[in-house]
């Protein structure tokens, strides 16, 4: 084996066919995080000049002129395979280390556990624990308050169709839906010009549930990188009100590899009950996914396993009604690479003590 910088190129030729590939490790958010002040590289590891594990990474200055180093949604490699998983990481950590690097960051998108639809183990399902004890031999701990969740809700839709899928909806989505489709909502994609509509939604809602939310320019930038290529869109709901067209709804979808990806969400809570909304979107965006060859619909986050006291259960309900199964992937991890990293750390408690 080989590790070593390899170009973009070879990179994005690896990852499109990588079956580990996240919308977070593409050639668009490396443009997009330079932007923001992050160097990309691309690193491989080589077997008989053949690419069998890839990562972007980014670094950034951040505390006493030190770097730190991230895989966001990375690296892409089976990490079962415990020699490369150790090797990789291992020489990245080094180059990390000899560029200035005080920390390394990864969140891989590799699943721990093979869970159901209520976050149970699957009998006979795969099991992937012993990955954790190979970060931890190296060195790696958990992040608290990693920025990629680590639990998803997915859907598979590999050759079903879309009345397949709408049966195994449960009842009372299906008459969600139903009863949105009868309160004359319709559902469209928007453009560039219209994505001030997007973010008076997302907004409004952030101040409701008390999340932060995206700038008007994140979505701009989203949108330039990714919904020009057709890899994201921006969905609107809408219904005729008093003879006014009423915006109700919308979502923001990444469109990458074999999967769908539901990532931002917004809804006028004056409307929400009444019309539903929320729930045709999802249907629109299943059944395009369905009808377009996607094998995997992914509601993305949900807070921890399920659980009927936790933070936000009724979103997990929501996305629950449409069928499919908890994800949980490995986590998200940190590794120090020198002193400054235990500076930081005492900097960053005393600061919150005194916030």
């Amino acid at each position: 084996m080989k590790f070593e910088m390899i170009s973009a190129e070879e990179y994005e030729k690896f990852t499109i066919k990588s079956p580990y590939r996240s919308f977070m490790q593409t050639l668009e958010i490396a443009k997009y995080r330079q932007k923001n002040g992050w160097v990309p590289y691309y690193f491989g590891v080589l077997e008989d000049d053949e690419i069998i594990a890839a990562s972007l990474v980014l670094a950034k200055p951040t505390f006493l002129g030190k770097s730190t180093y991230i895989a966001p949604g990375g690296p892409q490699l089976d990490f079962e395979n415990r020699p490369l998983a150790k090797y990789f990481l291992t020489n990245l950590a080094k180059f990390a280390k000899s560029h200035n690097g005080y920390v390394l960051e990864i969140s891989p998108y590799y699943e721990l556990i093979e869970r159901d639809r209520n976050g149970e183990p699957v009998e006979g399902g795969f099991n992937h624990t012993k990955t954790l004890k190979t970060l931890e031999l190296i060195g790696f701990k958990s992040l608290p308050n990693p920025s990629q969740p680590k639990y998803l809700f997915a859907l598979d839709i590999d050759n079903k169709t879309p009345d397949e899928l709408f049966m195994d909806f449960k009842r009372n989505t299906r008459n969600h839906i139903r009863k949105a489709e009868k309160m004359g909502v319709t559902i469209r994609e928007i453009d560039k010009s219209e994505l001030k509509k997007f973010k008076a939604i997302t907004e409004s809602t952030s101040e409701r549930r008390n999340f932060t939310d995206r700038p008007l320019e994140y979505y701009e930038e989203m949108y330039d990188l990714f919904a020009t290529k057709d890899e994201a869109k921006f969905i609107l709901a809408e219904a005729k009100i008093d003879d006014k067209t009423v915006p109700l709804s919308a979502a923001m979808f990444m469109l990458y590899g074999d999967e769908i990806v539901y990532l931002f969400s917004g809804s006028d809570k004056e409307y929400m009950r009444d019309y539903n909304a929320q729930y045709l979107i999802q249907w629109y965006m299943i059944k395009y996914a369905a009808e377009h060859k996607f094998k995997r619909y992914n509601f993305y986050g949900i807070q921890g396993l399920p659980d009927p006291n936790a933070k936000d259960q009724g979103i997990y309900e929501f996305k629950k009604g449409f069928g499919g199964h908890v994800i949980e992937l490995i986590g998200s991890f940190e590794l120090s690479l020198g002193g400054v990293y235990h500076l930081h750390n005492i900097a960053t408690r005393i600061k919150s003590i005194f916030k």
